[in-house]
C-alpha cells in the first residue's frame, strides 16, 4: 500500500517552516509512541541541521512501555537530540517541558530574549492537547480527526518560551510501506483515505505475531486462530459482525479491531521496534538501488535504440 496523502495546506505547512526555521532555537517534534520512527518526518532531519530537537513520545500510556524505552535510548543517540515519553492523561509531566527547552538552550535561557521553538508532528498525534496544557488554556483546537490545526499560531506558554505551531503534516510519499500501514493503523491518516479492510489486516498479522496473548483475552477466543483472516472471522463471529447466510461482515470486524487498537483497549501496543527499522531501512536502499539500476537500463536500452 503506497499512501499519498498531502492535503494542500499541508504543502503550505512545508514551505512555512523552510522560510521560519531561521528564527527558530529549538525544535519539539511529537511522534506517537506506538510508531516513534513512522511517525518522524523525513524531511525534519535534513531541514533542522544543528539545532537541538527534543522528541516527545506522546500517547505513552497505549504503547508497550519496555518498547518505549527502547526508543528513548535509540533516539537520545543522536547528537543534540532529547526524548520525553509522555500522555495526555499526566498534565503535571507536560509542564516538564520548558525546564527541558532551557536545559538544552543555557546560553539562552539566561538572556531576556525568549527561547523561539517549532512544535510540529504528524496529524492526530497530541500536539494541541500538549500545546493547550503548556499554555494553561484553550487555543489549539483537539479531536481525533487527523488535519484540524490548519494555521501557523504563535504562541506564549511564559517561561520565556514562545511556541510556534504548525499544522500536522505528513509528507508526498511514505516510502516505506510498512510505515504507510502504521500511520493508517495508528489513526494519522484520515480513514477515508484508505482501505479499512487492508489496513486492519496488516494489524491483524501484527498483533498474532507479537501480543497473541492480548488478542485472546480481548475478544475471549478460546484457541487462538493461525493467520489473519480466521482471526478477522472469530472476532466477527464474537462481536456479531454477521451478515444473511452467516457471512462475516469484514468491514465491520476491521472497523472494530482498529478503533480498539486505538483507544489502548485491547492493550499497551508499540507496531515498531528500532531493530525492526534498522532491517527495513536496509531493505529499501536495496529496493532503492534495484529501481536506480532499472532506470539506467531503461535509459541505455532506449539510447541505443535511437
Amino acid at each position: 500500500m503506497l499512501i499519498q496523502w498531502y492535503p494542500g495546506h499541508m504543502h503550505k505547512a512545508g514551505k512555512e517552516i523552510k522560510e521560519i526555521l531561521p528564527q527558530v532555537d529549538l525544535i519539539i517534534e511529537i511522534l506517537d509512541a506506538r510508531i516513534p520512527f513512522s511517525s518522524q518526518n523525513p524531511m525534519l532531519t535534513t531541514l533542522r541541521g544543528d539545532k537541538p530537537c527534543i522528541k516527545v513520545l506522546s500517547k505513552s500510556d497505549l504503547a508497550d512501555p519496555e518498547i518505549t524505552q527502547q526508543w528513548q535510548t535509540y533516539l537520545e543517540q543522536e547528537q543534540g537530540v532529547k526524548t520525553l515519553a509522555l500522555t495526555t492523561e499526566q498534565p503535571e509531566k507536560m509542564r516538564q517541558l520548558p525546564d527541558l527547552c532551557h536545559k538544552m538552550l543555557p546560553n539562552k535561557a539566561s538572556s531576556d530574549k525568549p527561547i523561539h521553538t517549532l512544535i510540529m508532528g504528524i496529524p492526530n498525534v497530541g500536539k494541541s492537547t500538549l500545546i493547550n496544557t503548556l499554555a494553561g488554556r484553550i487555543i489549539a483546537k483537539t479531536g481525533n480527526e487527523p488535519a484540524i490545526t490548519k494555521t501557523q499560531q504563535r504562541i506564549d506558554i511564559g517561561h520565556g518560551i514562545i511556541l510556534l505551531d504548525t499544522p500536522g503534516m505528513l509528507w508526498p510519499n511514505v516510502e516505506n510501506k510498512n510505515s504507510g500501514y502504521r500511520l493508517a493503523t495508528t489513526g494519522a491518516i484520515k480513514d477515508t483515505a484508505i482501505s479499512h479492510e487492508n489496513v486492519a489486516f496488516f494489524a491483524a498479522e501484527y498483533l498474532l505475531q507479537h501480543y497473541p496473548n492480548l488478542l485472546q483475552i480481548r475478544f475471549q477466543l478460546d484457541q487462538l486462530p493461525e493467520g489473519e483472516q480466521p482471526l478477522m472471522e472469530a472476532i466477527g463471529k464474537k462481536r456479531g459482525c454477521l451478515r444473511s447466510g452467516g457471512h462475516i461482515e469484514m468491514d465491520k470486524v476491521s472497523k472494530i479491531l482498529l478503533s480498539e487498537l486505538r483507544a489502548g483497549t485491547i492493550g499497551r501496543i508499540s507496531l515498531e521496534t528500532p531493530a525492526m527499522m534498522e532491517q527495513e531501512l536496509a531493505e529499501l536502499v536495496v529496493i532503492r538501488e534495484q529501481k536506480e539500476a532499472k532506470k539506467k537500463a531503461r535509459k541505455q536500452k532506449w539510447k541505443g535504440s535511437n
